[in-house]
C-alpha cells in the first residue's frame, strides 16, 4: 500500500493526503515530524535526506516535495479526477502550487506560528502583524483570479487548488481579522464541500 510519512496538522503533508483522498488511492498515513520525531532515524534520512515531511512511497518509488507529491497522485492515479489534460490549462494550475510555496508560505508562516504555535508571552505581534498585512495582500492576488473563474485550475478544481487551499483553510479560521475577499471566500465555501478536504485539511489548528 502507497505509504505517506509526515504529521496530519503539517500544511505540506495536508497537501498529499488531500490529493491521495482525491485520486481515490488507498494510502497508510506514518505520523512523522514534530513531536513525532522519526524524521531524524537514519532509515527515514535514507528516504529523504532533508529530514522534512511529506515523504511518499509507492513500492519502489519514493518521493520528497510536497508539491512534487500532489503531481504524483494525479498523474498516476488521477487521470480522471485530480489531472489536467491540456498543457496549457495544466500549467497556468500549476503556477499556483509554485507561487504558494515560494510567496505565500514565509509570511503565512510568520502569522500562523505566532497566532496559533506560540503563547501570548511567546509571540512576536510585530512579525505577526507584518505576515498578517503581507497574506492580505498576497490573498488579494488569488481573490483577483478567481473572479474570472471558478477554481484556481480553471473551470473545473485540479491540482492547482491544493497548495493554496490548504492555506486557505487556516486563514478564514485563525481568530484574526481579514480583509474582505468575497471571490476568495466563495472559492473557499466551494472548497468546503468537498469530501477529501473536510477529511484531510479541515482538522484542529495546532
Amino acid at each position: 500500500m502507497l505509504k505517506i510519512w509526515g504529521r496530519t496538522n503539517s500544511t505540506n503533508v495536508k497537501k498529499a493526503l488531500w490529493a491521495a483522498e482525491e485520486v481515490g488511492v488507498p494510502y497508510e498515513n506514518i505520523p512523522a515530524g514534530g513531536a513525532y520525531g522519526v524524521v531524524s532515524d537514519p532509515a527515514y534520512r535514507a528516504m529523504n535526506p532533508n529530514g522534512l515531511v511529506p515523504t511518499l512511497e509507492d513500492k519502489d518509488l519514493v518521493l520528497w516535495e510536497s508539491n512534487t507529491i500532489v503531481r504524483y497522485l494525479a498523474a498516476q492515479y488521477g487521470q480522471s479526477t485530480l489531472y489536467i489534460d491540456d498543457a496549457a490549462t495544466r500549467a497556468k494550475a500549476e503556477r499556483w502550487m509554485d507561487w504558494a510555496t515560494s510567496t505565500l508560505a514565509g509570511p503565512f508562516r510568520d502569522l500562523f506560528w505566532n497566532r496559533v504555535r506560540m503563547s501570548a508571552e511567546e509571540r512576536d505581534n510585530a512579525a505577526m502583524e507584518k505576515g498578517l498585512q503581507a497574506c492580505g495582500r498576497l490573498f488579494a492576488i488569488v481573490d483577483t483570479a478567481l473572479a474570472s473563474q471558478p477554481y484556481l485550475s480553471g473551470s473545473q478544481f485540479g491540482i492547482g487548488d491544493i497548495p493554496v487551499g490548504c492555506f486557505a483553510y487556516a486563514w478564514f479560521e485563525m481568530p484574526i481579522e481579514r480583509p474582505d475577499h468575497p471571490h476568495l471566500e466563495s472559492w473557499y465555501e466551494r472548497l468546503k464541500l468537498r469530501p477529501a478536504y473536510q477529511k484531510t485539511v479541515m482538522t484542529a489548528l495546532t
